[in-house]
């Protein structure tokens, strides 16, 4: 039997485990030797240390190692047997599963749509299908032989350190607590569950799924290895777009939380005297809807997916109105980016889940009124997300492998 506890990283010992696997995750499969000579533990130490995670089913042998010269080493990678992490993602329209193992892999991606919008059922019915996903997605988990790490829920919004949901004008809630009915419900005290900011999850997941984890992510070879040369600082924005506009902030390798976890609300941007449009006014998917699709309006939908893909369409027919309202949004946009670069200094800045669907064409102005509006020299690269629509659920997954490839927290058996 499996009983997974939390125990702190506070010896010379715990932390030496923490670095192996830190090495492991970002330069996948090494021997022994290449670790020693990575991290400058001594090879007994490096031996030692690998036994221990190799015992805890947190490592394992994958066979020869023929990067070196004369008797091969054996290489040691990351098991993703024994433990996995779960993150969900809450929209106006739909929940998102997904779960991950403890290599990076990825083990489950479900989606289920609310029977009405949470703005229109209210928290409670809300709660509860974010309750049923939840309780499925860990009882698979464990139906697979695996323990479960962690479970954060991303939302839209801001939420305090407690879980709580203090405003979420996309789904209608203020002063909700998310966290404790879920993590009550899952009936496993031990088990850490957080609630945290969409896009500041998106923003963790741009940068350990492509350098920290590649295989988690479901893009293909060629398109990871090209992300991964490009946000290969520690520095990066996400900026997203499905409800509201909101950014995540990675500074220095960590995400910014802020004081109260209230970071990233940049749709409240006025740009001009008091009264004039804010940023998500003029760059918002919905204000972009309107001006691109005449006559219809995105207020009656929930999901904007299909209305942003017939403007992909248009614009790439050529369709002059829309890509008038393409170059329109685009030039917003940059507007505020560059007042996020010129505060925050990213090195890049990504646009997710509908703007990067529309990235080709709003890339362009954005870029130039930032290179316009950015004091720093050298500019700020502005590109599309890879990872799709759930990016959130992905960051929240690989926050608990965080968790333990830096110390704070390792699961043990016994």
């Amino acid at each position: 039997m499996t009983d997974v506890r939390t125990m702190g990283f506070t010896d010379v010992r715990a932390t030496n485990l923490a670095v192996v696997l830190r090495h492991l995750r970002t330069n996948g499969p090494s021997s022994r030797a290449a670790i020693a000579a990575s991290t400058g533990l001594n090879k007994a130490t490096v031996s030692s240390l690998t036994s221990d995670l190799i015992d805890q089913r947190l490592l394992r042998e994958t066979g020869a190692s023929g990067n070196r010269i004369g008797r091969p080493g054996t290489a040691l990678t990351l098991d993703g047997s024994a433990f996995a992490a779960i993150g969900l993602q809450v929209a106006a329209d739909r929940i998102t599963a997904l779960a991950v193992d403890f290599a990076g892999d990825q083990l489950l991606l479900w989606h289920r749509a609310f029977a009405s919008p949470p703005e229109a059922a209210g928290p409670g019915r809300a709660i509860s299908a974010i309750i049923a996903l939840a309780q499925r997605a860990a009882t698979r988990v464990r139906q697979q032989g695996r323990s479960v790490l962690g479970m954060t829920i991303a939302v839209p919004g801001l939420v305090d350190d407690r879980g709580v949901v203090r405003l979420s004008p996309a789904l209608g809630w203020s002063d909700v607590d998310l966290r404790g009915p879920v993590a009550g419900s899952l009936r496993q005290p031990d088990l850490i569950v957080t609630v945290s900011h969409q896009a500041t999850l998106a923003a963790l997941a741009e940068r350990q799924a492509v350098l920290a984890a590649p295989a988690a992510a479901s893009a293909p070879t060629a398109i990871l290895e090209r992300q991964r040369a490009t946000l290969s600082e520690d520095n990066l924005v996400v900026v997203t777009g499905a409800a509201g506009i909101e950014a995540g902030i990675v500074a220095n390798g960590r995400p910014l939380h802020g004081a109260r976890g209230f970071t990233g609300q940049i749709g409240r941007f006025t740009l001009g005297p008091a009264g004039s449009p804010t940023l998500h006014d003029l760059a918002g998917i919905e204000p972009l809807v309107r001006r691109a699709l005449p006559g219809f309006d995105p207020e009656s939908l929930t999901d904007l997916g299909p209305s942003v893909e017939q403007i992909a369409a248009l614009a790439r027919s050529g369709d002059a109105g829309v890509l008038a309202a393409l170059r329109d949004t685009g030039r917003h946009l940059g507007q505020g980016l560059a007042i996020l670069a010129n505060v925050a200094d990213p090195s890049v800045i990504v646009l997710g889940d509908h703007y990067a669907t529309l990235a080709e064409w709003l890339i362009p102005p954005a870029e130039a009124e930032l290179a316009g509006h950015t004091l720093a020299p050298g500019g700020v690269r502005v590109v599309a997300s890879e990872l799709g629509l759930h990016a959130a659920a992905l960051g929240g997954a690989l926050s608990h492998l965080d968790r333990v490839d830096n110390g704070r927290s390792i699961p043990v058996t016994a």
